[in-house]
């Protein structure tokens, strides 16, 4: 029995054709043949045929074709002796065959056998040859919708990606005629994948055929010219330099793709595991119609994390696509486990999405994941999650990545998705006594091995704790063993593992290395279980315990020595869940409450003043700053001199200022002043999901604080934030609610920033003649005040309006005094987008020569403010110019520029631009 899915859909048994249908038929048994041996639910086969508008009687139309496929198969087992059926589940509805029956499933399986890097290349290349001649055509032809399009583009990207590694490998093994005589064809049904071209040209270097390979670059240049209005690329345009030369590279030399590569270190001296690791070898060579997923569940510091990350440092060059990394904190001491749509957006920002394109909604923001991932081999690593839930939308949809998962919990909710239990148990003897030989080295092990025993059985055959005892074993090699094993003998354990005999009880090992300390490493150690985490720098530590830099930096380093931290990063810690959970609970005992409260406050106040501190080096505010509460004694912010240590020093404490801001109620102060002085940051970088939830959390600390200048500005920035996602109707509340407030608080600069603000809003809904009046109201406000920077941000607003509502003299006279302000006060941004709405003005007026000047200037202002998106609008509109005036290889290569800077962000906008520089090139 074979089911045929590339070309059209056809059923097969001992080689005849069975009849299978009617089109929509054909469809439901493609949907299923899709996802052969998994559930898929009768939601999705609805979706799957008819897409977002499905009559009302779906759902009976899908069971009675469900009937005559059971039916058919039936007929299929008789004549085959098969065991073929559909059958329904609690999760859907399950076509039971054996997935390699299906032509899609056996294609993916050899080029699975053509990726695996371990055989040799002739086997690869055969094994890739194979899935190219069972190619039958574009898959599910004849059938229509919009699933069957999604099908089709993603098995042709895999045949290409297939031909590509194929070609390769038969040009290393030195056989360019088998290129030759294959790729012309495959360039015809694909004429602008340049990766084939590229293939032919090597090819016919390495068959003695320059010439042929020099004219071929000539005529795929034309195509591409014809069809997109561009060169080709950077690999192909060296390629054919190279050829000129006679200098032909053996590779290309274009980069590859970036990336992501966030797995952590690999574990040094990492012993054992080895039926773990074959299993989980096993389960990457399975062929799968979906991501493979595996769950390495087992009690707290069993060793999971370790295990996980030294089998992905393995394979990791098996992944092309990149490593992606998430601590997912489900059993975390401070109960904040990490929310699916946070880990989903890090993701997203690690495969390099622009933040303006990250959508709202959890479901699109996976859906993009998903996209993103569908063509690459990834591997996913989801370290300690709580729940299946917390997991599920991690998942990638298509089959070639693999993801890892860790848990305490067996997760049994994944078994459904495909999932493959690994459980971790306690080091047995064997992998405990190599995990201490590698540490500690053999000679101690073979000295004592009694001791070593006694220690590894007091340790429970727990990998953390065992790590703990051979650190400080290897810092005092003069240390007997037996001696170790008497002070374990004497310490307590952790109430997580109560149920333990309490000899072998964790805590014996946390509190033994805890109390060798010195007196203040031992406190800065409890003052960790205040932080918020995920890691502190030094500087922020030397302010929580009131110390200085240096002698912190000092007590740090014994603290790492004592593996009760790690230096993760240069200058920044993290500790171990369960050693956070010890020093949390060492705090709690050894603190009073007053000490307690003492040092969070240091750390809030360093933190605040460091990020106030930080943001002063970002354009000037139109806000008047407001003045912070002082700093504690013995709290310190960091030191920064310029805008590129500012903007670093945020990056490193993103998440930190993010986990700052949800503190005790008692600290509200100090978590509306950090708000204020995030909410730039956040907003050129992007982070405008962060960005709500910081000033959401800023405004209930200001209502409980009851001060109406704090809560105001919180709206009025969240009602920003609120508008740039499209959610025009939260936007106005809330600007409304700051410019009430700001009233109600005689706040003049206050009031002029949410007019501005609302006549940003009114003009993404078209409304410019009311944007105009809320940019008139703002001038006044801001001239009372006597604003500068707000006069002049408001005097370009008003003259941007002028000009959208056809007054065009009037629009430059208002601009040209916004710039001669901006000017002087050295507002490069100000002054860019000033110069922006004059040369449009001049434009509208006919005065092109002007205009350009204009636009030249604000490019090059825009350019080095590193205002990508603006600058690519601004030379949209100078291409613009151009050819109306007939410039066209100038507008050209303005539209170029700009669809470089919009296609690298991944903004929308870049197809437009396309499609102009194809107009250009027909015309």
């Amino acid at each position: 029995m074979e089911f045929l899915l590339s070309g059209e859909v056809q059923l097969r048994v001992a080689g005849r054709p069975l009849d299978v249908g009617t089109p929509r038929q054909q469809m439901i048994l493609a949907a299923l043949a899709v996802d052969a041996g998994r559930p898929v639910p009768i939601e999705t086969l609805i979706d799957r045929v008819w897409g977002d508008d499905p009559p009302e009687e779906a759902r009976n139309v899908v069971y009675s074709h469900l009937s005559r496929i059971r039916r058919l198969l039936e007929r299929v087992n008789e004549l085959d002796g098969t065991t073929a059926g559909v059958l329904r589940k609690s999760a859907g509805y399950v076509l039971e065959i054996d997935p390699a029956a299906v032509d899609l499933h056996r294609f993916a399986q050899l080029v699975e056998a053509g990726n695996d890097i371990r055989a040799a290349d002739a086997d690869r290349a055969a094994a890739l040859a194979e899935a190219l001649l069972a190619w039958r055509g574009a898959p599910l032809a004849g059938i229509h919708g919009d699933w069957a399009d999604r099908v089709r583009t993603t098995w042709h990207r895999r045949r290409l990606d297939a031909a590509v590694r194929w070609g390769e490998l038969e040009l290393r093994l030195g056989r360019p005629g088998a290129v030759i005589a294959a790729m012309p064809e495959l360039a015809a049904e694909y004429p602008l994948a340049e990766p084939l071209e590229a293939l032919l040209m090597r090819a016919l270097h390495a068959a003695g055929r320059d010439a042929e390979a020099v004219d071929r670059y000539a005529a795929v240049r034309r195509r591409l010219a014809d069809a997109l209005g561009t060169d080709p690329g950077p690999e192909l345009r060296t390629l054919h330099a190279a050829l000129l030369r006679g200098e032909l590279p053996s590779a290309p030399s274009a980069a590859p793709a970036a990336a992501p590569a966030q797995l952590p270190p690999d574990t040094p001296g990492f012993a054992g595991r080895e039926s773990a690791l074959r299993r989980l070898d096993e389960v990457r060579g399975e062929p799968s119609p979906a991501a493979r997923i595996v769950v390495l569940s087992g009690t707290a510091g069993v060793g999971k994390t370790a295990l996980a990350v030294h089998w992905a440092h393995s394979v990791a060059v098996e992944f092309p696509g990149g490593q992606l990394y998430v601590n997912l904190r489900g059993f975390d001491p401070t109960g904040s486990p990490v929310p699916p749509a946070e880990a989903v957006r890090g993701f997203l920002e690690a495969l390099e999405v622009p933040g303006d394109r990250i959508p709202r909604a959890l479901e699109a923001q996976v859906g993009l994941y998903r996209t993103l991932l569908a063509n690459r081999r990834v591997l996913v690593v989801l370290d300690n999650a709580r729940d299946a839930g917390q997991v599920r939308p991690l998942l990638p949809g298509a089959p070639g990545s693999v993801v890892l998962v860790t848990s305490r919990d067996q997760l049994t909710g994944l078994v459904t998705d495909g999932a493959q239990p690994i459980p971790v148990d306690l080091l047995d003897t064997a992998e405990a006594r190599a995990m201490l030989r590698r540490r500690i080295g053999a000679d101690r092990m073979a000295a004592e091995p009694a001791a070593a025993d006694e220690i590894i059985g007091l340790c429970a055959h727990l990998p953390l704790a065992l790590a703990v005892v051979a650190a400080r074993a290897a810092i005092h090699p003069g240390f007997g063993l037996a001696a170790l094993a008497g002070q374990l003998r004497d310490a307590r354990g952790l109430d997580e593992f109560a149920a333990a005999d309490e000899a072998t009880d964790p805590r014996a090992v946390f509190s033994w290395s805890y109390l060798r300390l010195d007196p203040a490493a031992a406190r800065l150690f409890r003052l960790f279980g205040l932080h918020p985490g995920p890691d502190v720098g030094t500087r922020a530590a030397a302010s929580t315990a009131g110390l200085p830099t240096g002698r912190t930096r000092a007590l740090l380093t014994e603290l790492a020595h004592a593996h009760l931290i790690a230096e993760h990063a240069p200058g920044r810690y993290t500790l171990h869940d369960l050693l956070r959970a010890y020093a949390a609970e060492l705090a709690g005992e050894e603190e009073s409450p007053a000490e307690r409260a003492a040092a969070v406050h240091r750390m809030l106040g360093h933190y605040a003043h460091s990020a106030y501190h930080a943001d002063g080096f970002i354009d000037p505010r139109l806000e008047v700053p407001p003045t912070l509460t002082p700093l504690p004694e013995g709290a310190e912010p960091e030191r920064i001199v310029d805008a590129r240590q500012a903007l670093a020093w945020f990056e490193a404490e993103h998440r930190v200022l993010l986990q700052a801001v949800h503190a005790d109620a008692e600290f509200d102060a100090r978590v509306w002043e950090l708000a204020w002085s995030m909410q730039r940051f956040l907003t050129r970088r992007g982070h405008w999901h962060d960005e709500s939830d910081v000033l959401t959390a800023a405004l209930a600390a200001a209502h409980r604080l009851g001060d109406q200048r704090k809560q105001a500005f919180a709206h009025l920035h969240r009602g920003v934030t609120h508008g740039r996602f499209g959610r025009h109707a939260e936007a106005e509340d809330d600007l409304r609610l700051a410019l009430t407030l700001y009233s109600a608080s005689d706040d003049a600069v206050g009031q002029a920033y949410a007019h501005r603000q609302f006549a940003w809003l009114l003009d993404r809904r078209g409304a410019v003649a009311d944007a105009l009046s809320h940019s008139e109201r703002a001038l006044e406000l801001f001239r009372a005040a006597e604003h500068q920077a707000g006069q002049a941000t408001a005097l370009n607003a008003v003259g941007w309006f002028h000009t959208l509502l056809g007054e065009h003299t009037s629009a430059i006279e208002y601009c040209q005094r916004a710039l001669d302000l901006q000017t002087l006060l050295g507002d490069q941004d100000g002054a860019a987008q000033s110069w922006h709405s004059i040369g449009y003005a001049h434009n509208q007026l006919g005065e092109h020569s002007r205009a350009i000047a204009c636009y030249e200037k604000a490019l090059a202002l825009m350019h080095h403010n590193g205002n990508r998106v603006i600058e690519a609008r601004v030379l949209i509109d100078l291409a613009n110019i151009r050819r109306n005036l007939g410039d066209v290889e100038s507008a050209r290569t303005g539209w170029q520029q700009a669809h470089d800077i919009l296609a690298h962000l991944a903004h929308p906008e870049a197809d437009e631009v396309r499609a102009r520089l194809a107009s250009v090139h027909s015309g």
